[in-house]
């Protein structure tokens, strides 16, 4: 007897359609919010990494120094500082910040070095500041008190000579005449 044998075609597995193929078995995505359970993610703007130290704070002879040129330059109107001067400095802002004499025509004006000197009992503060406004470099002093609640505040503003007051002293402002001790008799 002779068989016959019959072949089936054979199927040749076809490969996965590309949108549905994968390299790994599938895993369910947790339904969280992107970056993780609420609470969890870093605070801050969207795409910024997580601080992993504290933010540089600078000295508070800088951040007047910058807060003197904003006014100065007429970048922030004077009454940006009533909070943080005390005594005569915010008259002495009112009348040299209405010529905006930092103000420059070419580049914002830029802090370049601020330095400082202490008091004894560090609650005052005696600083200079050099600004560039353009090609020009200028000159600006000023002095911080601390108060008792531990604030800084602007106590004096002094620009290239602009601004000066006057203190009181304790020598006179004039001087004795000589009175002649020779007497005709």
């Amino acid at each position: 007897m002779t068989a016959a044998l019959t072949t089936q075609p054979q199927t040749q597995p076809q490969p996965p359609h590309p949108a549905t193929a994968t390299t790994r078995p599938r895993t369910p995505r947790p339904r969280t919010a992107p970056g993780g359970p609420a609470g969890t993610r870093p605070r801050g703007p969207a795409g910024t990494h997580p601080r992993t130290s504290s933010p540089r704070t600078l000295p508070p002879h800088t951040v007047f120094a910058e807060r003197l040129l904003a006014v100065l330059s007429g970048e922030r109107p004077v009454h940006w500082m009533l909070g943080h001067t005390v005594g005569d400095a915010y008259e002495q802002l009112v009348r040299i910040a209405p010529e905006t004499p930092l103000r420059s025509l070419g580049p914002r004006p830029v802090l370049r070095r601020c330095s400082v000197q202490l008091d004894d009992d560090r609650t005052a503060v005696e600083a200079f500041a050099t600004i560039a406004t353009g090609p020009r470099v200028r000159a600006m002093a000023f002095r911080l008190e601390r108060g008792a609640d531990q604030r800084w505040r602007c106590a004096a503003v002094e620009l290239d000579g602009l601004g000066t007051t006057t203190r009181p002293t304790d020598r006179p402002t004039t001087r004795p005449t000589a009175q002649p001790t020779d007497r005709p008799a």
